[in-house]
């Protein structure tokens, strides 16, 4: 499983962290081109960390080789692996051969992956199928994932991850859950990337997969499925990276289980679950003094008192925001990987050609341009008010078939004896 992610933090801050944790980063993106936001959803670009292909050898044009070692307007299939297992626990660092260290990169890519032999856009089911790799699906040596395991490894940065939990009957109510680090630093899912170009276009589109293994026993409670993680600079991160190992072996295949290091989960607000909604308390406790929607820190705010005039309190609370340019519907599917509402293709309502105000000019003038049906005389005698009665608007009117009582007629302010009009007389 992973659904919907956090990264609400800059490139800036994120690859000052990952040089500090000891793993270079020789280029990163603008902040712009990586989707900053605390519900990062299918289809947005996020931050990828992986080995520069052109530092292991250009291909014409100054693009790395094993980027487009497969031209993806060719009628090319999937690949499938050959040999033996000791051919495949081989490992040749390349690098070292030609005396060329690896460059280590930070790209932006969107999440779903789409492979390179893909000749046309593919539609957005087709695209939700690839935002995770299941892990027992890289264990045969066929299936679309077959060069993108090879040579195209790469780590997904986040600060954690959303699984929403069933409850009730039948699993109709969702709570969102927030999972992190133990220590509140990065995180990082093992994934897998590719680079296509669609039939009669040369824009190159870049994305990445997020590779998910059996939940672990501190979140099994939670769902069956969580990401495959790995600690920053670790040796199964590096092993992971490594260029030189460009086939799938059993040591890596290995390296594909559930996370064994400290995590914590928490509920967090249900707002988190409508693609576009963002804010930092979607990664706060619901529970946690920190966030102003929880009703205990209400009461005992209001217990505190009001604030010291002379040092009034900050106003320190997020509010939900909808980000303008997610114009997606949020649904409710029901999948293996993850519980998490996913992103869906929605239909804009078209605006008349004519603006509201224009609508509502026109429909005020075809009201008064047309002539309202002269009341017959009986109905316009029964209408008329005596003088001294007070003019009532929006009488009700009788039903011919269920009132057995007479209606009520308004009862108007009454007159002081002797103050009666005088034709209230000739009236009786």
């Amino acid at each position: 499983m992973c659904g919907r992610y956090a990264l609400g933090v800059r490139m800036n801050f994120v690859r000052r962290r990952l040089q500090e944790q000891g793993m270079p980063v020789d280029e990163a993106p603008d902040d712009d081109e990586v989707r900053e936001t605390y519900n990062f959803a299918p289809g947005n670009n996020g931050a990828v960390y992986r080995v520069d292909a052109s530092s292991q050898g250009s291909a014409p044009g100054g693009v790395g080789a094993d980027e487009h070692e497969h031209l993806p307007h060719e009628d090319s299939e999937p690949e499938q692996e050959t040999g033996d297992d000791s051919t495949k626990d081989a490992h040749v660092d390349t690098s070292s051969e030609k005396g060329t260290a690896s460059r280590y990169k930070i790209q932006s890519m969107r999440w779903g992956l789409i492979p390179f032999w893909t000749k046309r856009k593919p539609d957005y089911g087709s695209l939700m199928r690839t935002i995770n790799c299941r892990d027992d699906s890289l264990i045969e040596d066929r299936g679309m994932w077959t060069s993108m395991k090879r040579k195209k490894r790469c780590v997904v940065v986040c600060q954690g991850f959303y699984e929403w939990l069933k409850k009730g009957p039948g699993g109709k109510e969702k709570v969102p859950h927030f999972v992190k680090r133990k220590d509140g630093d990065l995180m990082y899912f093992a994934g897998l990337w590719d680079c296509v170009r669609y039939e009669g276009s040369d824009e190159e589109l870049y994305t990445f997969t997020v590779i998910t293994t059996s939940s672990n026993s501190y979140l099994k409670f939670l769902h069956d499925r969580m990401p495959v993680i790995l600690d920053p600079n670790s040796e199964e991160m590096k092993r992971w990276l490594d260029p030189g190992r460009t086939t799938w072996s059993k040591d890596l295949q290995d390296m594909l289980k559930p996370y064994k290091g400290e995590l914590e989960c928490y509920p967090v607000p249900k707002e988190v679950g409508k693609v576009g909604n963002n804010s930092p308390d979607f990664i706060v406790p619901v529970s946690s003094k920190e966030n102003k929607s929880n009703i205990a820190n209400f009461f005992d705010n209001a217990r505190k008192g009001a604030p010291d005039s002379d040092h009034p309190k900050q106003d320190t609370e997020h509010k939900v925001v909808k980000d303008e340019h997610e114009d997606r519907a949020t649904v409710d599917t029901e999948w293996t990987e993850d519980n998490a509402p996913q992103p869906a293709t929605g239909v804009k309502r078209e605006h008349p050609a004519e603006g509201p105000e224009e609508v509502e000019d026109e429909a005020a003038k075809k009201q008064k341009t047309q002539p309202s049906p002269a009341p017959s005389p009986e109905k316009d005698s029964k209408q008329k008010v005596s003088p001294g009665e007070p003019a009532t608007r929006g009488k009700q009117l009788r039903s011919a078939t269920h009132n057995n009582k007479p209606a009520k007629k308004p009862q108007g302010r009454k007159a002081a004896a002797g103050t009666q009009p005088i034709t209230n007389f000739f009236q009786k």
